[in-house]
């Protein structure tokens, strides 16, 4: 399985920091490799930022350097993020929105989602990740969630196609799960579901998926996620564009009550 590459920096810094307090205390790689029960290119990968370093290492070295928790700090900045490098400026903006439209063309939208059916996309990451980090973007996910039930916060328009709706993540049982969980959520007073079938002819649904935010500024700030990259739009011109387009899909959609009777018949037929 390949390694992350969401630390890179933090694993190089924190690599740096050891072989600093080693050479400082007088203390070689082969005598922390012996105490740490490392061999010594393991220790040398650590402390080049190659791999990233061991809580056991850090401990061992920490007594060894007499770093006095120094290195053992470090720690809590290896941890993997919770969300993507690119993702991480939306998820802040996200975390304080006062309202939020969106439009989901082939996943259903994380805030959606339920646990099984993030994890079961979360671990067939392509690069795949290692377990650690799955752990850590699945709880991510699951914490962005508590927002829906927290009002005044709006979420007045998830528009998902029905390409989202069919796709098969996981087994029928999941699927099954994941669209009865749409029709529990739909039900929370701050939150309307539409539902766009593919037979009809929502041209402006074509560009894309997409995100619209409100600030408790009243700022508006628009999301495009794409393969491995995403932009949060703050440009007026830009947000205007994409607020039109999100309009103009949710007039093509099933009405609210309409999207319960499909989604319901789908889960039916599951």
């Amino acid at each position: 399985m390949s390694t992350p590459k969401e630390n890179p920096m933090s694993w190089k810094y924190c690599g740096d920091q050891l072989k600093r307090w080693r050479e400082k205390a007088g203390v070689t790689r082969e005598e922390l490799s012996r105490a740490a029960n490392y061999d010594i290119e393991s220790v040398r990968s650590m402390e080049a930022g190659r791999r990233k370093p061991s809580l056991k290492l850090l401990q061992v070295a920490d007594e060894l350097c007499e770093a006095k928790g120094m290195l053992v700090g470090a720690v809590e900045f290896l941890k993997p993020e919770k969300f993507s490098s690119y993702s991480r400026g939306y998820a802040e903006a996200e975390s304080e929105a006062i309202a939020l439209h969106a439009y989901s063309a082939l996943l259903i939208p994380g805030l959606l989602q339920t646990e099984e059916y993030a994890r079961e996309t979360i671990s067939n990451s392509y690069p795949p990740l290692d377990d650690e980090t799955v752990v850590a973007r699945v709880m991510g996910r699951m914490q962005r969630q508590e927002r829906l039930r927290k009002c005044p916060t709006v979420f007045h328009g998830f528009v998902i196609h029905e390409a989202a709706l069919r796709a098969a993540v996981g087994s029928k049982d999941l699927m099954k799960r994941q669209l009865n969980h749409l029709l529990d959520v739909g039900e929370l007073r701050n939150i309307s579901i539409q539902a766009l079938p593919l037979d009809r002819a929502a041209y402006a649904a074509l560009n894309g998926p997409m995100i619209l935010l409100e600030t408790p500024d009243h700022e508006q700030l628009a999301y495009v996620e794409g393969q491995n990259t995403g932009i949060l739009y703050s440009e007026p011109e830009r947000v205007n564009l994409l607020a039109q387009r999100h309009g103009m899909i949710r007039t093509q959609a099933l009405s609210i009550e309409e999207t319960k009777a499909f989604i319901r018949r789908m889960a039916e037929e599951l």
